[in-house]
């Protein structure tokens, strides 16, 4: 048998593995701090996603809610962000430290131009339920009983990777060029679905001499030839400073006027850096665990095209 966090951790593997493979960065951060003798925690992780319909698979934020939430994760706060009609929760795992937090954003669909909202509906209408069968009733099974056989567990972890990848048919191009002069959020979606967005290293935890703050790590990923974003949000000992790579850009497929399949280069992730420092909490010196929306909003800028 399997419980609970032993498959929350092998999905946490798989996702960062497979997303160490497209985001060179991640990789490249990875290997010098382990080189270093130091360790690779990620504070957290974020998806993007559409509230709107989906074909077989749920809406917005309901569809990951329900895998993390069966993981033994709690929604622990809402954010909105009005200007970008984009809203947000942050979930965290009540016991397991070293499960990163998840930063989930939903597009509002319906807050957007007609004509837009027409194309995304459009797009996404053909999405799939990876979780459809089987794995449903083995992500049920394991929130009620917190664990699962070990042949139930492999089944699940590999519908749940298959899940955080783009579930619907690819756009036209012309579906994503057109999307993305409202909302670069709505176009990456259309072209990666529940793809992980970001990882994030935790500066506090990675224990390597001499990058003892974001500022001494963006200099040594720099010097190393990683391009980084040149500001950092959040003043030098304010509660949550945060900074990154720039977005790596992939060949997407998309579907051309001729009907044929081709390829769009989009941006697709950047490596997230947070530090975090103490607040009083209850008369205890407790760190800040939770996000800070101005922040946010500009890092979701890192994948703008």
């Amino acid at each position: 048998m399997k419980n609970q966090e032993a498959i929350t951790q092998s999905l946490m593997e798989q996702l960062w593995q497979n997303y160490c493979q497209r985001v060179s960065y991640a990789h490249a951060y990875a290997d010098m701090v382990l080189a270093k003798g130091g360790q690779v925690v990620n504070d957290h992780c974020a998806f993007r996603t559409f509230n709107t319909f989906t074909g077989e698979q749920k809406a917005g934020i309901v569809a990951i809610s329900e895998v993390l939430e069966s993981l033994g994760y709690v929604k622990i706060a809402p954010y909105s962000f009005p200007s970008k009609h984009l809203n947000s929760f942050h979930y965290q795992h009540p016991t397991n430290i070293n499960f990163p937090k998840f930063f989930v954003t939903q597009l509002e669909v319906a807050e957007l131009p007609s004509d837009t909202q027409a194309l995304i509906n459009e797009a996404v209408a053909s999405g799939e339920d990876a979780l459809a069968g089987e794995a449903r009733n083995y992500l049920a099974e394991l929130a009620e009983s917190k664990e699962l056989s070990d042949d139930k567990a492999e089944v699940l972890v590999a519908a749940l990777v298959k899940f955080f990848g783009r579930p619907w048919k690819p756009a036209k191009r012309s579906t994503i060029l057109e999307v993305n002069k409202v909302s670069q959020f709505a176009a990456w979606t259309l072209l990666h679905g529940n793809s992980v967005n970001h990882f994030t290293a935790y500066i506090n935890y990675q224990k390597v001499e001499g990058w003892d703050d974001i500022e001494s790590t963006m200099k040594a990923l720099e010097d190393a030839g990683i391009p980084i974003k040149p500001a950092i949000e959040g003043a030098k000992g304010s509660k949550l400073r945060q900074s990154s790579t720039q977005a790596v850009d992939e060949l997407c497929p998309v579907i051309e006027e001729d009907g044929s399949e081709g390829q769009l280069q989009w941006s697709y992730a950047y490596y997230e850096l947070a530090e975090r420092n103490y607040i009083e909490q209850d008369g205890q010196q407790v760190w800040f665990d939770g996000f800070l929306g101005e922040q946010a909003t500009n890092l979701f800028e890192m994948t703008k095209r």
